[in-house]
């Protein structure tokens, strides 16, 4: 009888302090993403879920997951093919990729700029060092300066690969720790030129992008994101080691839902689809 007792308080004790256990799951990666990741984490309804969010940039997200030092890996761009090869060499099986948020990469230049639009190939020759002058695009004589994401960052690598074409930044490029950063140099500099996700345009202005001197020029609104419009647009990620399963299946199948979605557009972002 003695024995049978000292088991079920055991078991009882067990369970009822497990109870009120909180969960931690932690979320690393993109700086891009923070905000909406933290916006998430704030609002999401179970609040016996507890998080740790932090950045560093997409590639030391993604290196967490590898190394199995967070649960969620936020990613402003896709994970690349030896990125991949690691995950499935290391757990036998590929990671699990959900796109959860749609951006535009907003170009920004300071208030006071005169200029309105710039082709691709416009960018592309201004952040490639090609174009260092204002008056080469319709502004005043005056030296382009220019502001970059460090080359760890998602949106870094985007935009080299899209705007680029992959070639490198001019050596005059000031690689900043986060996107926040680059706007606020520029809110500063009335000669500076930035880029970064549409949902940290505050305080600059921001410059309508076209494919080529004759086509349209567009900015990174809800509309011309979802209808393929703005040029220079992603989805933004989370990966994962393997399926999803308990309470992070539950704060996932929250994200992508329609309330998890609005979100997304409150913060500044757009969702995977219209809502």
């Amino acid at each position: 009888m003695k024995r049978r007792f000292i088991l079920f308080f055991t078991i009882s004790l067990f369970i009822s302090g497990s109870a009120f256990e909180n969960k931690v799951l932690t979320l690393k990666g993109s700086d891009t993403m923070v905000i909406l990741v933290q916006k998430w984490t704030e609002v999401y309804p179970d609040k016996s879920v507890q998080f740790q969010v932090t950045g560093g940039g997409s590639g030391t997200g993604i290196a967490s997951l590898i190394n199995g030092t967070t649960d969620i890996c936020s990613s402003s761009r896709p994970m690349k093919s030896a990125e991949a090869s690691q995950m499935k060499q290391k757990y036998g099986k590929p990671p699990i990729e959900i796109r959860v948020a749609r951006d535009g990469l907003s170009v920004y230049v300071h208030k006071s700029n005169m200029i309105k639009a710039l082709t691709i190939k416009q960018l592309g020759d201004i952040f490639t060092g090609k174009i260092k002058n204002w008056k080469e695009v319709g502004g005043p004589n005056h030296k382009i300066i220019l502001y970059s994401r460090e080359n760890n960052s998602g949106t870094y690598e985007f935009f080299k690969e899209h705007v680029l074409m992959n070639k490198d930044f001019d050596p005059s490029a000031q690689h900043m720790p986060g996107t926040s950063a680059v706007v606020g140099a520029i809110a500063m500099d009335e000669w500076g030129i930035g880029y970064g996700g549409a949902a940290y345009t505050k305080g600059v202005n921001e410059v309508k992008v076209s494919l080529q001197k004759d086509s349209i020029a567009y900015l990174p609104t809800e509309e011309n994101i979802l209808n393929g419009k703005y040029p220079i647009s992603r989805f933004l990620y989370f990966y994962l080691r393997e399926r999803p399963m308990n309470e992070i299946k539950q704060f996932i199948d929250w994200v992508i839902s329609n309330e998890g979605q609005k979100v997304v557009l409150d913060v500044g972002y757009f969702p995977t689809k219209k809502l």
